[in-house]
């Protein structure tokens, strides 16, 4: 499970791109690497790739 912080840092990402007109497309958290990773706008062209600790 994420923390509280990668929590709040997803949901603050998701909704920074929601504010600016972006459709999110993928919305990933690997448990193993411990990864966020968000693929949005309208052609994929923004790309979001942290580990979060």
């Amino acid at each position: 499970m994420p923390t509280q912080k990668q929590s709040d840092t997803a949901i603050f990402l998701c909704q920074l791109l929601s504010n600016l007109y972006q459709p999110i497309q993928v919305f990933r958290y690997d448990q193993k690497l411990k990864t966020l990773y968000i693929q949005a706008g309208l052609k994929d062209e923004i790309a979001v790739r942290s580990p979060i600790f």
